[in-house]
């Protein structure tokens, strides 16, 4: 009996230490599993976008086609981490979970050129001779998503420095063993906190394909806030930092804008 016992508690002990290599194996952090790196995963699990429920998703939507946009805005920072197609893209898969029927750009070829020229002209002529080229006569529309604003509109910070509150504190305890441990502790004390907050707004152009004329439009705003803090004491730091990245909040838009397509323009 104890030699059964002794070889359950093996097999018990051997099943964890492979479950903890395997779990080592996934993410090779050597900081996996410490408070830090659980503080760190809850941080980005609330940056993943999240996916939608479209009302109208049993119903079929028409055949569209999703043309780049523009981005109004000149924000560096923006313009780093988001081009026109990336909105496109998002665009492409959220008409698509919607149930609309989507003719990739991609199987476009050298005709999406030609598109974007008709539409953005306005040219009914010159859209009608792109669509013969490719056969593409059974489209109903063409959507656009534009960026019409994406800026940091506010910032806000607070810091502490303990080097004043040290002088005080040995000013007035002066020859004080205590006084002295207080002014080294209190000096060693550093915090600083920042954030920011972003507005980002995005509108959804909806163009008849055989016209190019105008059919509907809309326009949402989100905002987005940045921020981290760091503290320091006596030699000992933490920090933290943490925002919804800029395409996860583009796509957030552009599911927000479908949500209103799917409803309205079906």
């Amino acid at each position: 009996m104890l030699q059964v016992s002794t070889w359950r508690s093996w097999f018990v002990a051997a099943a964890a230490a492979a479950t903890t290599l395997l779990a080592q194996a996934q993410n090779p952090s050597p900081m996996a599993g410490s408070s830090i790196s659980q503080d760190a995963n809850q941080r980005a699990d609330g940056t993943m976008n999240q996916q939608v429920t479209y009302a109208n998703a049993a119903q079929k939507g028409p055949r569209i086609i999703v043309l780049p946009g523009q981005i109004k805005s000149n924000n560096a920072t923006f313009l780093h981490h988001i081009s026109v197609n990336n909105i496109a893209d998002f665009a492409e898969l959220e008409l698509s979970r919607a149930n609309f029927t989507i003719v990739e750009r991609t199987n476009l070829g050298p005709l999406l050129q030609e598109m974007e020229l008709a539409y953005n002209m306005g040219d009914p002529a010159q859209a009608r001779r792109a669509f013969q080229k490719g056969k593409l006569s059974t489209t109903k529309w063409v959507v656009k998503f534009d960026i019409l604003k994406a800026e940091q509109v506010a910032t806000a910070s607070s810091g502490f420095d303990g080097g004043a509150l040290s002088s005080i504190i040995g000013i007035f305890g002066r020859g004080s063993t205590a006084a002295h441990a207080g002014a080294t502790v209190a000096g060693s004390v550093r915090t600083q906190g920042d954030a920011g907050v972003w507005v980002i707004g995005m509108r959804y152009k909806i163009i008849d394909a055989n016209t190019t004329e105008q059919v509907a439009q809309g326009y949402i705003e989100e905002k987005m806030e940045t921020g981290k803090k760091s503290t320091s004491i006596f030699g000992v730091s933490t920090g933290a930092s943490g925002q919804l990245t800029l395409d996860s909040l583009v796509q957030h838009l552009v599911q927000k804008n479908v949500i209103e397509i799917d409803a309205k323009y079906k």
